[in-house]
C-alpha cells in the first residue's frame, strides 16, 4: 500500500476525542500521538495473539505489545482462563485473599533469589518503594541511578532528572545522582564522592548491550563495601531474559528487585521482591521503625494475581523465553539482511537482546534522526506493521516475521531514496515524530 493512500480517518477522529479529555491523548507518554507520523497514529479496536486491529479496520502485526507487557500475545487463552475463574468469585476483599498467598508462593518459586514479595499495580510504585526502603534501612538520603537508562519511575526522585522536570523541587532532584552503565571505576568514584550518603544503586541489570564480564558482580561488591542497597529494575528483563529475570540468568543477587510488564501479560500487576531482613521492615515482625513500604488497594486484585500465576506457568511449561529469543533472532537477521540489500545497513540498525529488540534510524552522518524514523514508521504502518520497536511476543509466527521483513525491505528502499536525495522531508507526510522526554511540546 502506498503511504500517500494510507489514511486513518476514524483514528484521527478518535485521537481528537482523546486529546479533548485526556492530557496528551494517552495514559502513557510512550503511546502518544507525537510518537507516530502525523495523522498516522492508529487507535486500537482490539487485539488477538500478535495482531491488533485499529478503529479504521486495518490489521497490523504488532511489536512492543503493551509497552513490552504483553509478551504472550493478546487474549492468551491460559491467562484469560485463569482470570475468568476469579471474576465470579470477587476481585477484592477487606482481608487478604488466599490467591495472594498462592501468587506469592508462585512468584518466589519462579524467582528463588528473592525471599519476600509484595505486589502492586505499576512499575513506579515498586521502584519508589524500593528506594524508600533503601533510604530507611541505610539512613542515607541520596539515590544513585544508572544515567544511561531511560526510565525508572514517574515519581519525583527520577522524573526530576529528565527534561520534563516541571513541578519538581530542585531540593528533591539534587538528591539523585547518576552513574554510567558498565563503568565500575566511575561508580566507585561517585560512591567515594558521596561517602555514606548514597542509599542505593538502582539500574536495569542489562539493556541493549550485555553486561561487561564481571560488571554486575563488581557492582554487588561495591554496594557491599560502601554499605548501600543494590536494586535491579527487572521491569523489562524479568521473564524476557529468563523466568527468574536477569538476576537468574547472570547469577548476581540484588538486595531488592522490581518486576512488572510481562508479569501480567497486560493485566495490572507489579512486584517488589528481595531480602527478608529488608522487606520485613515494611511488615509487622521487626523491632525497628516502621517503613510505609507499599499499601495499594488494588494490589490484591484477584484476577490480576491469577493472570500473573498463569503467565509464570506458561513461561515454564512452554519454554516462552527461548521462543522469544528464537523469534527475535529470526527477525533481527531478516531486518539486517533487508537493510543491507537496500544499501542502508549502516542506517537501519537493530540492537538489543533478541527478546527485546529495538531499532535505530540514522541519517547520512550516522546520527539518530527523528525524521528518518518518521519515514520508516510511515512505510511500516502502510504495510500493516505496528512497530515502535521490534520487541517480539511469543504469539508471532514465522509468517508474521517474514511479512515484517518484506515490509522492512520496502521501507528501506524509500530510506535509500531519501539518503540519496539528502533530504527525507518529501517522505515524512508532516511533522517528524518526537522524543518522549522533552521540555516543550
Amino acid at each position: 500500500m502506498d503511504t500517500e493512500e494510507f489514511e486513518l480517518p476514524r483514528s484521527r477522529t478518535a485521537n481528537e476525542r482523546l486529546h479533548a479529555m485526556i492530557p496528551g491523548g494517552a495514559h502513557t507518554y510512550a503511546k502518544g500521538e507525537d510518537q507516530y507520523p502525523e495523522n498516522l497514529a492508529p487507535v486500537i479496536s482490539h487485539g488477538r495473539g500478535a495482531h491488533v486491529w485499529d478503529v479504521d479496520g486495518n490489521r497490523y502485526i504488532e511489536y512492543g505489545s503493551g509497552l513490552r507487557s504483553v509478551s504472550l500475545g493478546h487474549a492468551h487463552p491460559r491467562v484469560i482462563e485463569a482470570v475468568r475463574r476469579e471474576l465470579d468469585r470477587g476481585s477484592n476483599f477487606v482481608r487478604p485473599s488466599i490467591v495472594e498467598v498462592e501468587a506469592a508462593e508462585r512468584f518466589l518459586a519462579t524467582v528463588p533469589t528473592a525471599e519476600m514479595v509484595k505486589f502492586a499495580k505499576n512499575g513506579s510504585d515498586v521502584t519508589t518503594a524500593a528506594v524508600r526502603l533503601a533510604r530507611a534501612v541505610t539512613g542515607r538520603p541520596r539515590v544513585a541511578i544508572c544515567g544511561d537508562q531511560p526510565f525508572f519511575s514517574v515519581d519525583d526522585w527520577f522524573i526530576g532528572t529528565t527534561p520534563m522536570s516541571a513541578g519538581i523541587p530542585a531540593a528533591t532532584t539534587d538528591l539523585t545522582v547518576s552513574f554510567p552503565y558498565g563503568d565500575l571505576a566511575a561508580t566507585e568514584e561517585l560512591l567515594t564522592q558521596y561517602r555514606d550518603e548514597i542509599a542505593c544503586l538502582i539500574l536495569e541489570p542489562a539493556g541493549h548491550t550485555e553486561p561487561p564480564p564481571g560488571y554486575l558482580e563488581g557492582l554487588r561488591e561495591l554496594a557491599d563495601r560502601h554499605g548501600c542497597v543494590l536494586i535491579f529494575d527487572e521491569m523489562i528483563t524479568g521473564f524476557r531474559w529468563s523466568e527468574a529475570g536477569a538476576q537468574g540468568l547472570y547469577g548476581v543477587v540484588p538486595d531488592l528487585s522490581t518486576f512488572g510488564k510481562a508479569l501480567g501479560n497486560g493485566f495490572a500487576v507489579s512486584a517488589l521482591a528481595g531480602r527478608r531482613d529488608l522487606m520485613e521492615r515494611g511488615g509487622l515482625r521487626h523491632p525497628g521503625d516502621r517503613v510505609f513500604l507499599l499499601s495499594t488497594t488494588h494490589g490484591a486484585e484477584t484476577h490480576s494475581l491469577a493472570a500473573a500465576m498463569a503467565v509464570q506457568t506458561t513461561y515454564a511449561e512452554e519454554g516462552i523465553t527461548a521462543r522469544l529469543h528464537a523469534l527475535g533472532e529470526r527477525l533481527a537477521a531478516g531486518v539486517r539482511e533487508a537493510a543491507a540489500g537496500m544499501g542502508v545497513g549502516d542506517h537501519i540498525v537493530v540492537r538489543g537482546r533478541a527478546s527485546n529488540l529495538v531499532f535505530a534510524t540514522l541519517d547520512a552522518n550516522g546520527q539518530p534522526s527523528q525524521q528518518y524514523r518518521t519515514l520508516f514508521l510511515r512505510r511500516l504502518l502502510a504495510g500493516g506493521v505496528l512497530a515502535p520497536s521490534f520487541v517480539v511476543s511469543s504469539a508471532l509466527d514465522d509468517t508474521d516475521i517474514d511479512h515484517t521483513v518484506d515490509v522492512v525491505a520496502q521501507a528501506c528502499a524509500v530510506y535509500r531514496k531519501a539518503l540519496d536525495a539528502a533530504d527525507p522531508t518529501p517522505w515524512l507526510g508532516g511533522r517528524p515524530v518526537k522524543p518522549v522526554f522533552r521540555r516543550l511540546v
